[in-house]
Order: structure tokens, then C-alpha cells, then sequence
């Protein structure tokens, strides 16, 4: 499932799809063994993943769990939290932000999947030091 919104953004593999509606929708492949950002909290989002096959870790608000196939997580605006792959096998999942915007984090960090070892330049420190330096324009609150 590539096309030219694909994207690999801090190693994961992030599809984002146009919506009508006031949210951000987009669809993502995680390889195992791959950390999430760092922890942070958004003011003004709301977020939900939706786990399609495999599994993801999530801290939210210190609270450390772990979702499977078929469960979803709902992260209201001010929650701190982080996810990451700590399997041994890929997860997919479907992520949405609301109200609309986030999708511009994803089009500014990520490298387009067609682009030569775009997956390990996206975990790249001038990339991970990008993200940290602009993380407020996203209402991206980093919490180390």
C-alpha cells in the first residue's frame, strides 16, 4: 500500500489519507523493534490508533500497556504518551488526529518511501533533532 503520500517518518511507514471531516486519518506499518517518539502530549488534538495485526506498546501517562490486533487506544489532548514496536513481528495500525492538521508533521519529518534508505534516514539525529526543534508548530508538547 504505497503511493505518493507514503511517507517514512522517524521508522514507521505512515500513509495519510484526505478526509472531508475535521480529523487527520492515516494508515502505518511499524517494523519490530521500533521505538515511537518521544514522549509528548498535544494540547489541542484528540488521537486514536486502531491496531490492525500485531501489537504496540503504549505509555500513557506513565501507564504501560500493551495493544493487540482489534483494540484501540484513545488519547485525549494534555496525555502524555509514546508507543513503540517491541516485537518480533511488524504492526499495522490506523491512527487519527482531531481536529484537522497533524498530517503536517507527517509530510515535513517523513522521507517518501520511494527514496533510497529512506526507513534508517528517517531515524537520522539531524532528523530526530528537526523534530525536537519544531515539535511546538505540530502542538507537539516533548516531555523527556
Amino acid at each position: 500500500m504505497e503511493n505518493s503520500n507514503t511517507r517514512w517518518v522517524l521508522g514507521h511507514k505512515v500513509t495519510v489519507h484526505d478526509t472531508s471531516g475535521d480529523y487527520d486519518l492515516m494508515y502505518a506499518e511499524t517494523p519490530p523493534h521500533v521505538p515511537g517518539p518521544p514522549p509528548h502530549l498535544h494540547n489541542s488534538y484528540k488521537e486514536s490508533f486502531l491496531i490492525l495485526e500485531g501489537e504496540m506498546e503504549f505509555m500513557i501517562n506513565g501507564e504501560v500497556r500493551n495493544v493487540k490486533a482489534g483494540e484501540s487506544v484513545d488519547i485525549p489532548p494534555k496525555t502524555l504518551h509514546t508507543f513503540g514496536n517491541k516485537s518480533d513481528a511488524p504492526c499495522k495500525w490506523i491512527n487519527i488526529h482531531s481536529p484537522k492538521g497533524f498530517r503536517e508533521f507527517f509530510e515535513q519529518m517523513g522521507l517518501p518511501a520511494q527514496q533510497e534508505k529512506s526507513q534508517e534516514n528517517s531515524v537520522a539525529p539531524e532528523i530526530i533533532g528537526k523534530v525536537i526543534a519544531t515539535a511546538a508548530d505540530f502542538d507537539m508538547v516533548i516531555k523527556a
